[in-house]
């Protein structure tokens, strides 16, 4: 009989995000062995669900942080009742659905395993750049983190930096890490990028400079705004393409000119990466950059900023390039190098697809994953 696993959840389908994207290649690699039930918010928009899974959609509030909603605070009886007849409790964030479910399988002395998507306390303060509070918010945001993390049996960390930044802020739950993946048999480059780029509307001379996710203020977009601004006054054949939603300023930001191309929220953004020559990550935090590592897949070279996993699986030079945060000047001359040197430029994409070929893999996450609940 499948052990019955419930995943608690602030961040879901069709609100496309890190957590979105981890949990629809995680769960169809899990529902064979585990029953699996989703307590999650209702975002707006359409999507499929992998076939098999109960999904327990919680309503949204009126309160906005950023660029994200919440949900509202879910029915008490219903997370009882789901967490009563669970086996296996997994949660992937401390919003009001994954506290409302951490603190009821806590109560149920269920085994309750969290994965570290975010560091809460360098984002929530980033979110809110330029805000008064900011710093106020950085410390409330440590003492929650500390409070609620420290209630884990297990916590999965992305990498072993997360892992120590956790440590670090004394919070004790035993930890493991397991690196996320890449469908390396979707995420392929372009059978032919000039194809590729009449697909989605654009001149195949173009040169097409590309940033997929979402649109928050720790993104530093105005970051590479600018760099492109001052590229087009050098270069006629580029193109930014931005493909994602968040904070309504920032999209009226690229949606200002007509020589920038804003997609929007796409459920499959495989087309724009296959156009693309060159990707940004202009972030001032992130964990792993799924996005950053699905552009490279799709042989997309990128360009970004030293944070997270990032650092350690860039090599500058080779399968990509580095500049540093809020420094609009260096990130010009990083992408006026590769446009200048297309042998570079090739050889950056050839790279960055074999990295991530070779060290990123779905499956083997999955994996990990599952034999971490079969042993609790």
């Amino acid at each position: 009989m499948k052990k019955r696993l419930l995943i608690g959840t602030d961040n879901y389908l069709p609100r496309w995000d890190g957590i979105s994207r981890f949990l629809s290649e995680i769960i169809p690699r899990l529902k064979d062995s585990f029953e699996i039930t989703v307590i999650a918010p209702e975002f707006k928009g359409e999507y499929k669900d992998s076939k098999g899974i109960m999904v327990k959609h919680v309503p949204l509030s009126k309160f906005s942080f950023g660029d994200f909603t919440f949900a509202k605070m879910p029915n008490k009886k219903m997370i009882r009742n789901e967490i009563k007849d669970a086996d296996i409790v997994f949660v992937q964030s401390i919003g009001p659905v994954g506290k409302s479910v951490l603190i009821e399988a806590k109560k149920q002395n269920k085994k309750l395993v969290g994965f570290n998507h975010s560091v809460e306390w360098e984002l929530a303060p980033k979110a809110l750049e330029g805000s008064v509070i900011q710093r106020l918010i950085h410390i409330l945001s440590i003492r929650r983190s500390r409070n609620l993390y420290n209630k884990f049996d297990l916590l999965i960390s992305p990498s072993n930096e997360i892992k120590e930044k956790f440590s670090w802020r004394k919070i004790k739950a035993k930890k493991q890490v397991v690196q996320l993946g890449i469908d390396t048999k979707k995420f392929v480059p372009a059978k032919n990028k000039n194809d590729a780029k009449k697909n989605i509307g654009i001149d195949p001379s173009q040169k097409v400079i590309c940033y997929v996710g979402r649109l928050g203020r720790e993104k530093d977009l105005k970051t590479l705004y600018r760099a492109y601004i001052r590229l087009t006054k050098d270069y006629n054949n580029l193109k930014l393409l931005i493909v994602g939603q968040g904070v309504e300023s920032i999209e009226k930001m690229f949606q200002s000119r007509s020589d920038i191309i804003f997609a929007g929220n796409q459920n499959n953004v495989i087309p724009y990466y296959q156009a693309s020559d060159i990707y940004v990550l202009p972030s001032l935090t992130e964990t792993t950059s799924l996005s950053t590592l699905e552009a490279m897949a799709c042989g997309v070279a990128p360009i970004c900023t030293p944070v997270g996993l990032v650092r350690k699986y860039i090599i500058p030079g080779v399968n990509g390039l580095f500049f540093n945060k809020k420094n609009v000047y260096m990130l010009t001359k990083r992408i006026e190098k590769l446009l200048n040197n297309p042998g570079l430029l090739k050889e950056i994409q050839k790279n960055a697809i074999e990295t991530v070929r070779d060290d990123f893999d779905w499956d083997i996450t999955a994996k990990k994953i599952e034999e971490i609940f079969l042993k609790l």
